[in-house]
């Protein structure tokens, strides 16, 4: 027995039907719902035999029929080999970015609230990482007769700041002089490479022993973060579901949501796709296995990359969500430089 095109359509129509009513689905409501020139005894064979070929669940004896994840993998799987995706959640994409902000995390976190928004989803965006960032500048800003505010500006625009002891005989215009001695020396090296240049620039600057052992604090708590920043948008959104209204599984899903290392693994892009979907088992997380995640990369100036990813139930609206990323990954990769292309699918 095989898939044909009757099949195929019926399987999509469930599919719809279920994404829209969280509701088992019979031959009588695709009969009546969707024009397809079938009797409802000719749909319910068809809906038999897709459930013998594994794409049909059915929960209760007489109830309808609930699509599987290997049915939600061939629909997905459609929807990608169709091509060119719709562009029309690109006005509501664009109207939250009208007002650009500055700085990386900001960005980061405004994206997460955006996907979050229109899709009615959690999701959760990574900054770009791949090779090590790189040190632009560093700035110190007294704020007070023994304190200075250091900020270290990477290439990927990621911003990293604290407050450090600084001696009593520094003014303004010393702090701003030994800024640019140290942006001198250290612009270009990464976080790791900073550090270990600290010594030999304390050596020289000997009367700044407790300034650049305040800065080589930063740079190193900074170089131990293996996900600078983790951005998370519409986390209790799950809750609104069915799928989560079991408490159990609903405080699972929230306690992987609070682990942030463990969930920007699970989100993080892992070779060259641009797009991947990974439904129910596949996600190989027990927490999310009525769950899908979908995931896409965009991408910065200096070709490093970052991801977006959507947490949803496996009856998402996958057209949707694929849509929607697609416009954000376009969208951050002009602001963060590129500016030229789209996700394009594999």
């Amino acid at each position: 027995m095989a898939m044909d095109e009757r099949k195929f359509r019926i399987l999509q129509a469930i599919i719809d039907d279920y994404i829209l009513t969280a509701v088992p689905v019979g031959s009588r409501t695709i009969s009546k719902k969707y024009d397809m020139g079938l009797s409802s005894a000719t749909i319910r064979n068809e809906m038999s035999d897709l459930e013998e070929l594994g794409y049909l669940d059915q929960p209760h004896v007489s109830a309808g029929r609930v699509p599987s994840a290997k049915a939600y993998r061939l629909y997905v799987d459609q929807l990608l080999r169709a091509g060119k995706l719709r562009a029309d959640a690109e006005p509501q994409v664009k109207q939250h970015f009208l007002g650009r902000v500055r700085q990386m995390e900001d960005v980061i976190d405004h994206a997460a609230q955006v996907l979050s928004s229109l899709t009615n989803y959690t999701a959760v965006v990574l900054p770009p990482t791949g090779s090590q960032p790189r040190i632009h500048n560093i700035q110190l800003v007294s704020v007070s007769d023994t304190a200075a505010l250091v900020v270290i500006v990477t290439d990927t625009g990621i911003v990293r700041d604290a407050v450090i002891r600084v001696s009593e005989e520094l003014d303004s215009d010393a702090l701003y002089a030994i800024s640019r001695t140290l942006t001198g020396e250290l612009k270009g090296a990464t976080l790791h490479e900073a550090t270990e240049r600290i010594p030999a620039i304390m050596a020289r600057m000997q009367r700044q022993e407790e300034l650049l052992s305040g800065i080589e604090n930063v740079l190193q708590e900074q170089e131990r973060a293996a996900y600078p920043h983790v951005a998370i948008g519409g986390t209790s959104n799950m809750l609104s579901y069915p799928e989560y209204s079991d408490m159990e599984k609903a405080r699972s899903f929230l306690s992987l949501m609070e682990t942030r290392d463990r969930l920007a693994d699970i989100i993080s892009q892992k070779g060259e796709m641009s797009f991947t979907v990974r439904i129910g088992p596949e996600t190989g997380v027990p927490e999310m296995s009525d769950c899908s995640i979908v995931t896409a990369t965009y991408t910065t100036g200096n070709g490093q990359q970052g991801t977006i990813g959507i947490i949803g139930p496996t009856r998402m609206q996958y057209s949707r969500v694929l849509s929607i990323m697609n416009t954000m990954g376009r969208q951050l990769s002009e602001l963060f430089g590129t500016g030229d292309d789209s996700i394009k699918l594999e």
